[in-house]
């Protein structure tokens, strides 16, 4: 079982590097591996760069395995080099804290904390271990392990020296506390694989090789490639427009619509490497996609999926009624209008707000869609306002144009929408 899934993560392209790979199938083949991965907690949620490894240690542990999920308490404190131009900015405790409880709540969506069985997931902190630590035992049981040479190696610390910015002697220092780590968790934990993207091979390996140092041990390594936007730039916490995965971070409807609008090109392996489905059920959808690409069924597909997994049954049917209210171009009901909320803005209102004759100046006005009565003619008389998803040049609208009763999905040309809960 082990052997079919280092074969499917390979068929995924999810195998960047391995350590030995006769030996990595040979360990998982005797038994069960504790495994794990570490996440950054320099916020308080986790995002869409970070859910290759969440289902990595869900795959593992679906096949027996038993995952690790390492919230880097103090390597958070450092900051790894990895990725970036400059210097982070080093958090405090209290931060820390807030942030490792979200992260937390986040993870339990994903992996068995709680099974009868042996491979219950656990998620630990490295500050428990490591922030009583004094500096010349750290020097002594790590430092001496580990050469400058192998530091300067590292290909995210040369590119900092030759930066303006440089480097500090603290994230210099992270890999020595990402190698410390794996041999804690090694010691303690029976951990004997570290998973993680493809920049973090350096940190990884400084673990296998202290495990084989100072414990004469022997451990594992396996690197993904990393999750890159269209642009190639890695996903991350502080690019503009990050995919978070918990729903008051990124809306449900915003992350279904970020995989329907994915290219052609991209969407065979994030479905392989986004979803659990089958490597033969993503080559059937991918065989009926290219049938009939404009249809975009692959897309469909990669958003109803990943958007099942994240946040659950009731998200897909919320977003796909959302986006048929919004761009089917049929008629609207009222639970399609209630699927809107929470997705465009909305303005409650009295019942008596659609008395007049010239109510809808003052729904267009009240809404913001426009400026003023006078600025709402206006767009009336240039065609660019619609009610309920149909253009309209007329004033006013009636009771019997509420949506069940109790909705107006009013628009301003293409894109400005807005709901009104009449009261």
């Amino acid at each position: 079982m082990t052997t079919d899934l280092l074969a499917d993560l390979d068929a995924r392209g999810l195998i960047h590097d391995t350590t030995d790979r006769d030996a990595l199938a040979a360990a998982l083949d005797a038994g069960m591996v504790t495994v794990y991965v570490g996440f950054d907690p320099t916020a308080d949620c986790l995002h869409l760069g970070n859910y290759i490894g969440i289902l990595a240690l869900r795959r593992f542990q679906l096949a027996g395995h038993r995952p690790i999920a390492l919230a880097g308490g103090s390597t958070g404190m450092v900051g790894d080099p990895g990725g970036r131009s400059e210097e982070r900015n080093l958090l405090d405790e209290a931060t820390l804290a807030h942030n490792l409880e979200g992260i937390k709540g986040v993870l339990r969506r994903f992996l068995d904390f709680d099974s009868s069985a042996d491979n219950e997931a656990e998620l630990v902190n490295n500050y428990d271990w490591t922030g009583d630590v004094n500096v010349l035992d750290f020097l002594r049981d790590v430092g001496k392990h580990v050469t400058v040479n192998q530091m300067m190696a590292k290909d995210s610390v040369k590119s900092r020296l030759d930066s303006e910015h440089g480097i500090s002697f603290t994230e210099f220092s992270y890999m020595l506390l990402q190698a410390f780590d794996f041999w804690w968790l090694y010691e303690n934990k029976n951990c004997i694989m570290q998973m993680g993207g493809s920049d973090q091979w350096g940190n990884i390996t400084a673990g296998t090789d202290l495990i084989r140092k100072r414990s004469q041990g022997s451990a594992h390594a396996l690197t993904w490639p990393l999750l890159t936007r269209a642009d190639g730039a890695k996903f991350g916490k502080t690019a503009d427009g990050a995919l978070w995965l918990a729903a008051d971070r990124t809306l449900p409807y915003e992350l279904h619509q970020y995989f329907l609008r994915v290219a052609d090109d991209d969407v065979r392996g994030m479905l392989l490497q986004l979803t659990l489905l089958s490597i033969a059920d993503v080559d059937e959808i991918m065989a009926e996609h290219e049938v009939a690409p404009e249809k975009r069924v692959a897309q469909r597909r990669l958003a109803d999926q990943c958007l099942l997994e994240i946040h659950g049954e009731d998200s897909v049917r919320q977003a796909n009624l959302a986006a048929e209210a919004l761009f089917g171009g049929g008629a609207l009901t009222g639970e399609m209008a209630e699927s809107l909320r929470g997705i465009v803005p909305e303005t409650e209102v009295g019942a008596d707000a659609l008395d007049g004759e010239q109510n809808l100046l003052g729904l267009l006005v009240d809404s913001g869609l426009c400026s003023s009565r006078n600025d709402a003619r206006r767009k009336l008389g240039e065609n660019q306002i619609s009610v309920n998803g149909t253009k309209t040049d007329a004033d006013a609208v009636a009771t019997s144009d509420l949506i069940d009763g109790r909705f107006l999905l009013l628009q301003r040309g293409k894109k400005a929408r807005h709901l009104v809960v009449v009261g």
